[in-house]
């Protein structure tokens, strides 16, 4: 049987920690795979972990032909929907799922718009007959960032510090927050740092990545501070330029008063 492992779906998938590995391995070795892997035509959808270790022990296992899927946005959608579903993935991964199904929903609504314009034909979709299976019903488009953080099971503020860490940050940052080691808040500080900056934080491990976020912390602390101080020094030279330019307009007018009088 010939079975692809899409990387783009594995891309989904937060792999097992070393001992969470061992012991669905000790599991399959001493029971079998006793759950169907899930396909949607050859491609693997559910199972990939399972898989992974059946190949490299030789463990029959049983495949089930999936009938919820149309196209392969469906089986992305049907993915991220079963992690976000889960209490072991992380905030900072929940967000990104969501941001992602936003783009895969967006993508899907301009694709079936109706074409605009004189001229404009309608685009060509694939036909279906009555024994096609629907697609899943997750196609509501998150159109603000509260739909998206009700979808993570996040706060607003939370989506906004992912979608900055998404925007910004060098990988090993984004490396460092998915495996916990730095908080969204230090990850979103740290990712407002030049590039070499970031990778030299990283690199140093968590506590100078704690560090490299509190520095950044207390110079926005001190920002507006030094404005004011910056503001309160230009209004005194300002007044001291105006002392100057009355005194000398005074001296002036005595002048001209003495030489009246004289």
């Amino acid at each position: 049987m010939h079975i692809v492992v899409n990387e783009d779906l594995k891309a989904y998938i937060d792999p097992l920690t070393p001992d969470e590995h061992d012991a669905l391995e000790r599991s399959l070795l001493a029971e079998g795979c006793r759950d169907a892997l899930v396909l949607w035509g050859d491609v693997l959808v559910d199972g990939h972990n399972r898989y992974g270790i059946c190949q490299k022990h030789g463990i029959p296992f049983q495949t089930l032909q999936s009938t919820l899927f149309t196209s392969m946005e469906d089986v992305h959608l049907w993915m991220i929907d079963q992690h976000l579903g889960r209490r072991s993935v992380s905030d900072f991964q929940r967000g990104v799922l969501a941001l992602r199904k936003r783009e895969i929903l967006n993508d899907r609504r301009l694709k079936a718009a109706p074409p605009v314009g004189p001229g404009s034909t309608a685009p060509a979709f694939e036909t279906t007959d009555a024994s096609t299976p629907a697609a899943p019903a997750t196609t509501e488009p998150l159109k603000s960032r509260e739909d998206i953080a009700k979808a993570a099971r996040l706060s607003s503020s939370q989506v906004v510090l992912i979608e900055k860490i998404q925007k910004q940050a060098a990988p090993e940052v984004v490396a460092a927050v998915k495996s916990g080691a730095i908080s969204l808040n230090a990850a979103a500080a740290v990712a407002t740092l030049p590039e070499q900056e970031q990778v030299a934080a990283a690199q140093g491990g968590k506590e100078l990545l704690r560090q490299a976020a509190k520095r950044v912390r207390e110079s926005k602390k001190r920002a507006p501070v030094d404005e004011a101080q910056d503001s309160a020094e230009d209004s005194v030279a300002a007044l001291k330029a105006r002392v100057t330019e009355l005194e000398a307009e005074n001296a002036k007018l005595r002048a001209q008063l003495a030489t009246l009088m004289g």
